[in-house]
């Protein structure tokens, strides 16, 4: 799985943060590992980091999948660690649903 991050320009895309992602990523997808040929992140703040304390980080998930059209889900959360979990569990549950209707859980 192949996993490709784009930042906006408010959110710092440096290797600690980069590293943090994979991590999540790769932990909590590890079930979709062999499905998945590609994991497009997209994070932004929505409203900029002149403005702080409300829930504003966006991660934006894209799976690819061999043969199949790409899904998305995206999760709006206080930190980018927290919308990156968020996002990923929500693509567990769409990918279990997709997957499992062909039978290739």
């Amino acid at each position: 799985m192949h996993i490709q991050i784009n930042t906006d320009k408010n959110i710092s895309g440096n290797e600690a943060v980069t590293q943090s992602v994979k991590e999540i990523l790769d932990h909590v997808l590890a079930r979709f590992a062999g499905q998945i040929t590609r994991l497009e992140v997209h994070l932004s703040d929505e409203n900029s980091a002149s403005k702080s304390g409300i829930i504003d980080k966006r991660c934006l998930l894209e799976a690819r999948l061999a043969g199949r059209e790409p899904v998305s889900v995206s999760d709006l959360e206080l930190t980018i660690e927290q919308s990156v979990t968020g996002a990923a569990h929500k693509m567990v549950s769409l990918l279990g649903s997709e997957l499992g209707k062909l039978g290739k859980r």
